[in-house]
């Protein structure tokens, strides 16, 4: 990932990380989040593979988004997740684990 943003040239980009690729985003947040200018995990997988200390020592803001629907995943992810020190929490109604294809406008 480190490769892909410097190849693209961006510099402190917002990450955007639904479901399976947490597996390739949380590890970037807790090593490199200081190259991002914000995080957005939707109901990622991996988040219970860290300990709460690992995020409460990332600095990069944080926007937790899940659907309501999604009871299994997307709660998991938000019991983890909100030891990120600078995060706030985004449900989307009436919207399962893939909220933004079953909630698009909701979510966008």
């Amino acid at each position: 990932l480190d490769h892909i943003l410097r190849q693209l040239g961006l510099r402190r980009p917002v990450l955007v990380s639904p479901s399976m690729s947490g597996r390739f985003a949380l590890p970037f947040l807790l090593a490199r989040g200081d190259q991002l200018a914000g995080f957005v995990p939707i109901a990622p997988v991996g988040t219970k593979d860290y300990a709460a200390e690992q995020y409460r020592r990332v600095q990069t803001p944080t926007l937790i988004v899940y659907g309501d629907h999604d009871t299994s995943l997307g709660l998991l992810a938000l019991r983890s997740l909100r030891h990120l020190p600078e995060h706030r929490v985004a449900m989307v109604p009436d919207a399962g684990h893939a909220c933004y294809l079953d909630k698009p406008d909701d979510f966008h």
